[in-house]
C-alpha cells in the first residue's frame, strides 16, 4: 500500500453518478476523491489550480464534453491519464473509441442495475484496478519522445524464420497504440493482420473502422469462417475468442465462446497459439500495452515455433503488464516504444524475406 492516496479527479455532470463514482473509488483506501466538478471546463479551470493523479470522466457533458476536454488537456496537465466512464450505447461507443485514441487511457461502462449497492460494487472492480495501474509518478511523454539514441540492437530471427503473418495483442492503452503502429508499417508489408484488444462487443467493430480510416488498410472484425486477405486487419470480437484456422488451403479466422482466459474473452493466447500452429516460422508477434499477463502462453507458442516477437517498451506503455511479461520471460527479440514498431515490422519483413530468397 502506498503513504499516500492515488488523488482522482471526478467529472460527470450528474451528480449521482459523481457520487457513485466517488464511492466506487474510496472502497480503496489507496484512493482518494479529491475534486469533483460537472464538465470539461471546470475540469480544466480545476487542473490549473490543483495537481491530481487520475482523471475520471464522462463524455456527454455540457459546456464542454469529453473529447473536447481531451484535446484541451495538453495545455494544462498533459500527462493526465484519462480514465472515461459512458453509457454502452452505439453513440457511447463511437465517442468511447474516439476518445481512447484522443489519449483516454481505458473506458468503463456506466452501470445501470438498478441497484445502488450493485452499481457501487461493478464500478469498483471496473475502475480501482485501472485506477491502481493507470496512476505513476513520473510523466510518459518526457520518456517517448526523448531522443532513441541507443535503443538495443534487435535479437536475429532464426534462420527458419520467413514472416507470412502479424498477430497482435493490447489491452489497456491499445487503440492509440495500434494506430500508431499500424499507421508506421510499411506499404510493401503485405501480410494480414490480426488483433486482439479487449474491449466490449459493442466497441470492436468501432476500432476497425477507425484503424481502416486512420491506417489506409481494410479492416473489419473477424467473424466465423472470414476469409484472412493479405494487407487486411481483422479485429478480434468483443467477447469472442479468434483463432486462425485453414481448411482446403484457405485461411479463416474462426470464432468461439470458449472459457476467458486471464479473465479476457477475447484473449490474446487464442489468436497466438493458433497463429503459431498454422505458421511455424512465419508469426510476427507484437505485445502492446495493457494490465496482467494474457498471451504470455502464446507467445511462448510462437518463440517455441520459430517467429518473432516485438513487445512494447514500458516508458511507451500506459500500463507495462502484457508486454512486460514478455519481456521478463526473455521472449521478445525487440523491446520498442511504440512510434518505432511499425519501422521495425517493415525492416524484419524485409530483412528476412529477402534472406530466405537468397
Amino acid at each position: 500500500m502506498t503513504d499516500t492516496p492515488i488523488r482522482v479527479l471526478v467529472c460527470d455532470d450528474s451528480a449521482v453518478a459523481r457520487g457513485l463514482l466517488a464511492r466506487a473509488l474510496e472502497t480503496d483506501d489507496q484512493i482518494q476523491v479529491v475534486g469533483s466538478v460537472m464538465h470539461g471546463a471546470a475540469a480544466l479551470t480545476w487542473l490549473e489550480k490543483h495537481d491530481a493523479d487520475v482523471m475520471v470522466c464522462d463524455i456527454q457533458m455540457p459546456v464542454m464534453n469529453g473529447l473536447e476536454t481531451l484535446e484541451r488537456l495538453h495545455t494544462v496537465q498533459p500527462d493526465l491519464p484519462v480514465i472515461i466512464v459512458s453509457s454502452l450505447t452505439s453513440e457511447g461507443a463511437e465517442s468511447s473509441v474516439a476518445a481512447l485514441k484522443l489519449g483516454a487511457v481505458a473506458c468503463v461502462a456506466k452501470p445501470n442495475t438498478g441497484n445502488v449497492t450493485r452499481n457501487i460494487e461493478q464500478l469498483s472492480s471496473e475502475l480501482r484496478p485501472l485506477v491502481l495501474h493507470v496512476s505513476r509518478p513520473t510523466p510518459r511523454q518526457t520518456v517517448r519522445t526523448a531522443p532513441q539514441c541507443s535503443l538495443p540492437r534487435p535479437r536475429p530471427a532464426s534462420r527458419e524464420f520467413s514472416p507470412e503473418i502479424i498477430v497482435i495483442g493490447s489491452s489497456t492503452g491499445g487503440p492509440r497504440a495500434l494506430q500508431d503502429v499500424i499507421q508506421r508499417i510499411p506499404p510493401h508489408v503485405d501480410a494480414p493482420i490480426l488483433i486482439a484488444q479487449h474491449m466490449p462487443p459493442m466497441f470492436t467493430p468501432i476500432l476497425a473502422q477507425h484503424l481502416e480510416h486512420d491506417c489506409g488498410r481494410p479492416a473489419q472484425e473477424g467473424g466465423h469462417n472470414t476469409p484472412v486477405l493479405p494487407g487486411n486487419i481483422y479485429v478480434a470480437p468483443g467477447d469472442f475468442h479468434m483463432e486462425l484456422h485453414r481448411h482446403d488451403g484457405h485461411l479463416t479466422t474462426r470464432l468461439n465462446q470458449g472459457e476467458p482466459e486471464h479473465f479476457c474473452r477475447p484473449s490474446v493466447n487464442p489468436l497466438f497459439r493458433s497463429a503459431a500452429k498454422l505458421f511455424p516460422g512465419g508469426v510476427l508477434a507484437i505485445m502492446l500495452t495493457g494490465m496482467g499477463e494474457d498471451g504470455i502462453e502464446g507467445t511462448r507458442d510462437i518463440r517455441a515455433a520459430n517467429g518473432y516477437v516485438i513487445a512494447q517498451d514500458e516508458a511507451s506503455s500506459v500500463v507495462w503488464g502484457m508486454p512486460g511479461a514478455v519481456a521478463r520471460a526473455d521472449l521478445a527479440q525487440q523491446i520498442l516504444p511504440v512510434d518505432h514498431i511499425g519501422a521495425a515490422v517493415g525492416t524484419v519483413f524485409s530483412s528476412n524475406r529477402q534472406a530466405t530468397l537468397v
